[in-house]
């Protein structure tokens, strides 16, 4: 070992605490302020959008919702460039406070009755700092501890930065559920929803006092020092062939595969329990909220190991792995979690006869379109929505459209010649058919609390947990290696928060509307098999091994 990485070694032994915990801390304090509006967004948008007309509801929540996701890498490139020009700890300070004051804000935010339109525009703009704000965190925590780590332990300590987005997510249903077990519902749906985003003042500051303890990374004050700092980091990251081929290769060779299996076993799972299996919200947040704590230790884990074996088979088994077993592992879930609805599907099976060509594909990622002016959109949107599989029969132009329970027919009104209250009424008027033959063939409207087994549920998404750590757990330490010091914050954070941002963050909306098209609510795992394997494949055969690299060099 060299002298300079011995005199490392021994800063790292004696500050590692300090560095990885405030990292640590910090970034679980910003997925917690992230996560609140993705778990609180019916509340949200009944106080922000439900008194403007529907065409502006529908943009204005397509606008919050989308931001989140969409300006991550945005806030990357911004706070990237900051940060391989400034340093990493100011960065990710000013993160911080940009996202603890965005969240803060919108939890005394007036809204649409109190103040008009501009409490939706607002909310919007809040939840538009919320992203770039995290857009420019994950990069600067990740680089900023494996900076600071030894060269053979940098999994091991960036792998604590990666059980944040977890504990984060773990953090916010915790309180979101001690504070609706202490009022009445009708209370936390007026005000009670405000406590989780008005708290996170207190975790700002601890976050933002233990991060000031911090000095900068050593490798970049170095850098500073003999004034070798990039003085164009995007055009040196972007902008060269030779590093934005690297980008690419991380981009499609290890972080979408990664995104996916992490969106997949956290979010698609609580989504799938709660809008196809009819499990109550708050049953099926504590269920994931101890699948979470049995996983989380397996990022540490898997983060050690690839100090040991390095970060790319560990990526690509998780990914591997995740893309062959998703389909029995939901079934499994079905059969665990609402037993009725499996026996349902096995005797009854559910067809749409329909002309496909008036047939759409419903992605709704707001969940404001209704999906009202065909009659096969009524049929599949009502059928989607009650977490009913169905299978697609193709009728002649013209011929009128019915679903098939079993043995009876039902006919779907043609929508498509009503409009208004005449319009609303037929299709309140299938639904109520509709139901009443569904349940008459056992097709439940709700899964049953009592016949949960709530044991094997826990297993099963556990299982899907430990998923994600393994494919997340060594994902930060490759990005760090994979470039550069001058240009690694902007490097690493683009195919991060694209990755993550893009083809993770928009899977559970991509995924419902594929359900909705094909009628099995099992194809929207389509997507992320289809992007685990994408990334199986670009890994294989282009990404370098990366973990035994000395990123001072």
């Amino acid at each position: 070992m060299s002298e300079a990485n011995i005199e490392k070694h021994h800063k790292a032994t004696g500050n590692e605490k300090l560095v990885i915990g405030a990292s640590s801390l910090g970034t679980v304090f910003e997925w917690y302020d992230f996560y609140l509006y993705g778990s609180l967004a019916t509340y949200i948008s009944a106080h922000f959008f439900s008194n403007v007309n529907e065409t502006t509801a529908f943009i204005f929540a397509l606008a919050a919702f989308a931001a989140g996701f969409a300006v991550r890498p945005f806030g990357a490139l911004v706070f990237g460039r900051i940060g391989d020009i400034v340093g990493r700890k100011n960065t990710f300070l000013v993160t911080m406070a940009i996202m603890g004051l965005s969240t803060f804000i919108v939890g005394f935010l007036p809204g649409y009755e109190q103040i008009g339109v501009a409490a939706p525009i607002l909310l919007v703009l809040m939840r538009l700092l919320q992203g770039l704000a995290l857009g420019g965190e994950y990069g600067g925590a990740a680089t900023y501890v494996a900076e600071h780590a030894p060269n053979n332990k940098r999994g091991l300590y960036t792998s604590w930065i990666q059980t944040t987005a977890t504990l984060g997510l773990f953090l916010s249903l915790i309180v979101i559920m001690a504070t609706r077990t202490m009022m009445p519902a009708e209370d936390f749906a007026q005000w009670g929803w405000r406590v989780p985003f008005l708290a996170s003042i207190i975790l700002l500051g601890v976050s933002l006092w233990i991060r000031m303890q911090l000095s900068e990374s050593p490798v970049f004050q170095k850098m500073k020092d003999e004034g070798a700092t990039s003085k164009a980091p995007l055009a040196e990251s972007f902008g060269r062939w030779g590093n934005l081929k690297i980008v690419l290769i991380a981009l499609f060779g290890a972080v979408a595969g990664q995104a996916v299996v992490w969106y997949t076993g956290q979010f698609y799972a609580l989504f799938f329990l709660e809008r196809m299996l009819k499990v109550d919200g708050l049953t099926a947040n504590a269920l994931i909220a101890v699948a979470l704590l049995i996983g989380a230790p397996f990022f540490i884990f898997f983060g050690w190991l690839s100090d040991k074996i390095g970060r790319k088979p560990i990526i690509l088994s998780g990914c591997a792995i995740a893309a062959l077993t998703y389909f029995p592992l939901f079934g499994a879930l079905t059969e665990a979690a609402n037993p009725a609805l499996a026996q349902a599907q096995r005797n009854a099976p559910i067809v749409v006869y329909a002309d496909q060509s008036t047939c759409s594909f419903q992605f709704d990622p707001v969940g404001r379109n209704k999906f009202d002016t065909q009659a096969c959109d009524v049929a599949r949107a009502f059928l989607s929505r009650a977490g009913v599989s169905y299978d697609n029969e193709a009728a002649a132009a013209g011929v009128a459209a019915e679903i098939r329970v079993g043995a009876t027919s039902l006919a779907v009104p043609d929508v498509a010649s009503l409009s208004g209250e005449a319009r609303a009424a037929a299709i309140t008027s299938f639904q109520t058919e509709a139901r009443a033959a569904l349940d008459a063939v056992g097709y439940p409207a709700a899964a049953d609390g009592a016949s949960i087994n709530a044991p094997l549920v826990i297993a099963i998404l556990a299982l899907l947990v430990i998923y994600v750590t393994a494919v997340y757990g060594p994902i930060a330490a490759m990005l760090v290696e994979l470039f550069p010091t001058r240009i690694r914050y902007t490097s690493m954070s683009l195919p991060y928060h694209i990755g993550n941002g893009w083809f993770g963050g928009f899977l559970p909306t991509t995924s419902f509307a594929i359900v909705a098209a094909t009628g099995n609510i099992y194809n929207g795992l389509w997507y992320p098999i289809a992007i685990a394997v994408l990334t199986l494949i670009v890994g294989i055969f282009l990404l370098p091994e990366t973990y035994k690299r000395d990123i001072d060099a």
